[in-house]
């Protein structure tokens, strides 16, 4: 087993398969990560802003408080009120105020921010399907169930 692990590091052994299993799934999120963040650049955003614009989206014509929006994030960020600047700077979110809590700054997803989602959607969907197709339906199942239970002590906190 990591033989292409093995060249990948350029290291012949692990010092066990749980290292070996981690250092996987570190490089493959690592790859996947990279490539999504060449495409998302290509439309002039990052990979982080475009998870908050499909979070966003989720709830138009609403709105989520910064707090809501780090707690659905793939990769939660602690600089989330930058990166929703930016977003509003390139007018793709707009701020709010909760009419519930005023006390709540909301952010909501503009016409034009669910254009560069219209446009970029389908160039993802393509990706995830390409990058996935070297597994079988049944190995991707098995795969999203493995991921599943490494962090699913963390999701029922």
């Amino acid at each position: 087993m990591g033989e292409i692990l093995k060249k990948r590091l350029s290291q012949q052994k692990f010092s066990s398969i749980e290292q070996e299993a981690v250092l996987n799934i570190l490089i493959a999120s690592n790859y996947i990560h990279s490539k999504l963040d060449t495409l998302c650049n290509s439309f002039g955003i990052t990979v982080s802003q475009f998870n908050v614009l499909r979070i966003l989206k989720g709830t138009y014509p609403n709105g989520y408080p910064r707090s809501e929006i780090i707690r659905r994030m793939v990769e939660p960020s602690p600089d989330v009120t930058r990166l929703i600047d930016r977003l509003v700077n390139d007018c793709l979110v707009e701020r709010f105020i909760s009419t519930e809590d005023r006390r709540f700054s909301m952010a909501r997803i503009t016409k034009k921010g669910i254009g560069r989602l219209a446009k970029l959607n389908p160039e993802v969907d393509k990706f995830i399907s390409d990058h996935s197709s070297v597994l079988s339906k049944k190995e991707k199942e098995t795969l999203s169930t493995l991921c599943e239970k490494l962090y699913a002590s963390e999701v029922d906190r």
